[in-house]
């Protein structure tokens, strides 16, 4: 057996505080002039609490993008061809905000260096150029993106992620302090991706001890969180930060499931945000994972959560065929799922009676 030799993020810092230091952790990867560009989720355009302290220099610049849709492969291409035809190249690219912002930084970092559209990379180890020097700082957590090496994005066919050696970041800056705010909702959105993450992790048939390990540390954090304690207080963004940081390590030699295949499709056609997409297609997902569902359903109740309920009622036939085209090219996450005769079980009339549900 031929075993995969994933990379990391290669520097981490943690810390309340921490970000204040990302003037100096940044400084000896400044390449003369060119800019360190700051991707930044545009709800802190006006909050100077944090756009006051992110450290500008010379001709770096903050690129405000919207976190309301998730990152798209034009909008990858369009930041990074200005870039380059700004600048010829960029000292790095610094992601600040949710999930959507750092994988829109990762992307935009490898199209600083990759030819084509970022559609073109689209899939499993497809990008063969290093990018840019790119850091993620997160002001959510949850998602794994701080650590994945997959950046999803929606592109003209598919929503699929540039999934690769080169797409983790080369530093991620964890400050639990960036999260306090979170809005309670979204909070909890982010939250049970994770908390998804270590479900489908845990139970599928690519789990190994690495993956458990990890895995099982963020499912205990979510648990703590979410099951038994009963207020949020900063020793919560300190341990939800962690289980962020663990879920997404649980996954980099595993793989997610069910959920998140069928949540995909929902983001592809409907442009349901990922985190609240996993909460609606989890929610009806007692047959695969009946332990975790329930514990889910428990946490929605404890934390008054609204799930959206009745999002595909109006759907025509043939949205409901593209959300199952774009469902069932996530192979990897079936066989992880269900193993390698998963196409016995999940059927086209399969996906049409659970997304039917929805």
């Amino acid at each position: 057996m031929k075993f995969k030799n994933f990379p990391m993020v290669k520097m981490v810092v943690y810390g309340r505080g921490c970000f204040d230091q990302t003037a100096d952790i940044i400084k000896p990867h400044r390449k003369g002039d060119y800019p360190f560009i700051y991707i930044v989720d545009d709800v802190f355009k006006d909050k100077q609490e944090l756009i006051g302290r992110v450290p500008l220099s010379g001709t770096d610049k903050i690129v405000f993008a919207s976190a309301a849709d998730e990152p798209k492969t034009k909008q990858v291409d369009a930041i990074a061809n200005e870039l380059k035809d700004t600048y010829g190249e960029v000292s790095g690219v610094i992601g600040i905000g949710g999930g959507s912002m750092l994988d829109l930084a990762k992307a935009v970092s490898l199209m600083m260096t990759n030819p084509g559209s970022s559609a073109d990379y689209q899939g499993w180890d497809l990008v063969k150029v290093p990018g840019a020097y790119h850091v993620g700082i997160p002001t959510l957590s949850g998602t794994g993106a701080e650590v994945s090496r997959t950046t999803v994005l929606t592109g003209p066919e598919r929503k699929l992620g540039m999934n690769s050696d080169y797409t983790p970041f080369d530093q991620i800056v964890l400050d639990p302090e960036l999260i306090k705010n979170a809005p309670k909702n979204q909070r909890f959105y982010t939250g049970m991706d994770c908390y998804i993450h270590c479900v489908e992790s845990l139970t599928g048939t690519y789990l190994n001890t690495f993956s458990q390990s990890y895995g099982e540390k963020a499912n205990e954090l979510c648990e703590e969180i979410f099951l038994e304690k009963n207020e949020w207080d900063d020793d919560s963004d300190d341990k939800l930060m962690m289980a962020s940081f663990h879920g997404g390590m649980s996954i980099a030699y595993s793989q997610v499931g069910v959920a998140h295949a069928l949540s995909y499709g929902l983001s592809f056609l409907l442009g349901t945000k990922h985190g609240i997409g996993n909460c609606i297609v989890f929610d009806h997902l007692e047959e695969f994972y009946p332990d975790g569902v329930k514990k889910f359903k428990a946490m929605v109740d404890k934390h008054e959560i609204y799930i959206p309920k009745g999002i595909c009622a109006d759907l025509t036939d043939a949205q409901f065929e593209k959300m199952i085209d774009v469902a069932m090219f996530l192979e990897p996450l079936w066989e992880n799922a269900l193993g390698k005769n998963w196409r016995e079980t999940i059927t086209r009339k399969k996906l049409r009676e659970m997304y039917e549900l929805m």
